[in-house]
């Protein structure tokens, strides 16, 4: 079964500098049907003005990755790390215990990213940072694995039965086959897609369940993650 949730279909804020949309329930956006999809809880496809953006602010048992699109993301955290996050890199912070950080646009020009939240496989971990770079060669027309619960294949490492892919597709297709009881969810970054035959467009999602294989067709940039 794939449910589609349409890119007009989420919660949209446009404050000047920021332009967001949330597929799930975010802050001041509340969809009762949407409030995540199993261990993933946040979505957010933001685009930051230059010289903009979030100020020091924590989080607490969270698992929060940044996937940039466009542009340079500057990151600042109470863990002393100072970074910049380009495309084809992908960060990922473990809030835990607690941790304050900022995140602003560290380029010339507005800075295109998702902010993915996923739940922790338990709370009061440990807080800690990594950023990695995947090559666009690894990802073009197939599946590169970017994170998961034991960083195989040079992922990245979050605390959570989950895992991260991503594919940008030239006119071509990738399959994905699911372990029996697990669940996906599909985020089409840019460019138009077809999900087992299902119509996508950037900023479309789709959740994922009862399905053993998924097939991904079309030109353009998504991701993919694999779900206990």
């Amino acid at each position: 079964m794939i449910r589609v949730r349409r890119a007009e279909e989420r919660g949209h804020f446009d404050h000047g500098w920021l332009n967001t949309y949330h597929t799930f329930s975010f802050a001041d956006y509340h969809d009762p049907d949407f409030m995540g999809f199993r261990s993933l809880r946040v979505i957010n496809e933001d685009r930051v003005e230059a010289g903009r953006g979030f100020g020091t602010h924590g989080h607490r048992d969270m698992e929060i990755i940044s996937y940039v699109l466009e542009g340079e993301l500057g990151h600042g955290d109470s863990m002393g790390t100072g970074s910049v996050i380009r495309p084809g890199e992908v960060q990922r912070m473990s809030a835990g215990t607690g941790v304050e950080h900022s995140e602003k646009n560290a380029s010339a020009m507005p800075v295109h990213f998702l902010q993915i939240w996923i739940l922790p496989e338990r709370k009061g971990i440990t807080p800690s940072y990594e950023q990695k770079a995947f090559p666009a060669s690894e990802r073009e027309n197939r599946l590169r694995l970017v994170a998961s619960h034991d960083g195989r294949e040079g992922s990245l490492t979050i605390h959570q039965d989950a895992d991260l892919y991503t594919t940008t597709l030239r006119d071509g297709s990738v399959t994905f086959d699911f372990r029996p009881n697990r669940y996906g969810w599909l985020q089409v970054a840019r460019g138009a897609m077809t999900l087992n035959g299902e119509e996508l467009r950037a900023g479309d999602g789709a959740a994922i369940e009862k399905e053993s294989q998924v097939t991904i067709a079309g030109d353009g940039e998504a991701l993919l993650f694999d779900l206990n």
